[in-house]
């Protein structure tokens, strides 16, 4: 019993995260269910952010286009009248503020800071992703040989980057468990 006592705010917070994941993983699940009857069909989210990317793209004088995929769930990005990238669900980022909500939940603050700081995050880490698939198509463009490398490493760095920066943010700053200044 000791051990319970010991380790219960540790033990709190696995348990809030992972039920917090859970839930929204699951709820997400839900969602693109409504989209796997149809074998070429891609879900409203990945729709928007191809789009939004492309809009990007096009504000820089980039001659883009997305077409739908011939065979798979996806969105064809063309760059310059090049095939640069197939952006599929996983380039939505839900999956990732997913985790940053959970995260974020797991070390709550008050119900209004942890609910408009998700909210700020969410929607700076979806600026941030049509950012990154946009400058990604085009440093594919401009570097194939490096597509793997840019695509596996180097953009993954930077949305998990700014998410690990938030959350240090979040700790510091806005939890429940950040140091308050002290009153004199």
């Amino acid at each position: 019993m000791g051990y319970l006592k010991k380790y219960r705010p540790f033990l709190f917070f696995l348990a809030k995260f992972f039920l917090t994941y859970l839930i929204l993983g699951v709820i997400y699940q839900i969602y693109l269910s409504e989209y796997n009857e149809s074998p070429n069909q891609v879900d409203p989210i990945t729709a928007s952010v191809a789009e939004e990317s492309h809009e990007l793209l096009g504000l820089f004088g980039v001659d883009a286009k997305i077409r739908p995929h011939h065979s798979q769930p996806a969105l064809m990005m063309f760059y310059n009248r090049q095939y640069v990238a197939r952006i599929i669900e996983g380039c939505n980022a839900l999956s990732v503020m997913i985790l940053f909500a959970a995260f974020v939940v797991a070390f709550s603050g008050t119900f209004k800071h942890t609910v408009l700081f998700i909210l700020l995050g969410c929607v700076l880490i979806h600026v941030l992703n049509i950012v990154r698939i946009a400058l990604l198509c085009s440093a594919i463009y401009h570097f194939p040989q490096y597509g793997t490398l840019l695509h596996g490493v180097v953009f993954p760095l930077f949305i998990y980057g700014v998410v690990f920066l938030l959350w240090v943010l979040w700790v510091n700053k806005f939890s429940l468990y950040a140091k308050k200044p002290a009153r004199k």
